[in-house]
């Protein structure tokens, strides 16, 4: 079997709502669609949306990067062709959305796990009412898990935080950078009332030593995030003892394969993460979701809600979604 044919396009998914972060607010779902045809006849394909808040790639840099790595993979094996590609100098969504329609090429002789997985829901960064309220109906959407964005504002933060302890839920903050080291403490010491799960990635990236101290001070686990990209990223991360757990997603470290590399660093070293994803299509979700069920015992939290936030079901899932349970259709 060698690649016959690459072809892309541009697709969007419309939201119920607007996804706010204090990083970005999008109202659609948009991604670049690869196809990759073989001279057998198999069809595969593979999925990246513009991210350029997180991975500094946006629909037209994907575009190019993919146009620029293809006819090198043309008259490959799905093999070479996954080496060939991780050797490029490109954007690792590009990668990862070529990876996984490689990735899913490569005949797998074991048989898929079949369990049922739990993933959290985002809650936007919005007024503390209205942040209420969403998590409420959320809630009474059989949702157990909330992952409950914050920016700039660590007063909001810390206020709807203590709100948000009262309901029936397990809560992950997520600061996607916005905080400094001396925010982060006066959260941590504001909140000690809240039981959280987690804090994800309150100080920018570049910031080891910061978060590293935040670590060693916090009550609550923390989780690197944008900090971690590669295999290197996480070495990092561990070794230094920056974080508790690592974030996993395709888009940043460039697909399936770059993924199982990281996900069998932590499995050796005793490592939890969470496996997450930006806001992406039902093709580059169904690749996160398998590898959930086949790295259970690494994976502690999944980040896996975009389906969840459709506006409509989308019919190329093959993972049903009931509430905060995901299993396999069949």
């Amino acid at each position: 079997m060698k690649i016959a044919n690459i072809s892309t396009e541009v697709k969007e998914i419309a939201l119920k709502t607007p996804f706010i972060t204090a990083l970005r607010r999008v109202d659609t779902v948009e991604f670049v669609r690869v196809t990759v045809t073989c001279d057998d006849g198999s069809v595969a394909y593979g999925e990246a949306p513009s991210t350029r808040a997180v991975t500094g790639e946006d629909i037209y840099s994907i575009l190019s990067g993919i146009a620029f790595i293809e006819e090198e993979l043309i008259d490959l094996t799905p093999v070479d062709a996954i080496k060939t590609l991780h050797l490029a100098e490109m954007g690792s969504s590009a990668k990862a959305a070529l990876d996984m329609a490689l990735f899913s090429l490569i005949p797998d002789a074991k048989e898929k796990q079949n369990l049922t997985l739990e993933t959290d829901i985002t809650i936007s960064l919005k007024d503390a009412d209205e942040m209420i309220a969403d998590a409420t109906q959320a809630i009474a959407n059989g949702m157990k898990i909330l992952k409950v964005k914050f920016g700039l504002d660590i007063k909001h933060a810390i206020a709807v935080t203590n709100r948000l302890s009262e309901l029936d839920a397990k809560l992950i903050i997520d600061a996607n950078q916005a905080w400094t080291l001396d925010d982060t403490m006066e959260y941590i010491d504001a909140t000690l009332d809240a039981k959280l799960e987690l804090i994800e990635q309150p100080v920018k990236a570049s910031e080891l030593h910061e978060l590293r101290c935040i670590t060693n001070y916090s009550h609550v686990p923390i989780l690197a995030d944008e900090s971690v990209f590669t295999l290197e990223d996480a070495k990092t991360i561990v070794e230094y003892a920056c974080a508790d757990m690592i974030n996993i997603k395709l888009m940043k470290c460039g697909g399936v394969t770059k993924a199982i590399e990281i996900l069998e660093f932590a499995r050796k070293n005793s490592v939890k993460c969470m496996l997450g994803s930006m806001l992406e299509g039902p093709i580059s979700i169904n690749a996160a979701l398998n590898l959930a069920m086949e790295y259970s015992d690494v994976i502690a939290y999944i980040d896996l809600d975009s389906p969840l936030l459709y506006k409509e079901p989308s019919n190329e899932l093959e993972f049903h979604f009931n509430g905060c349970k995901i299993t396999r259709k069949f």
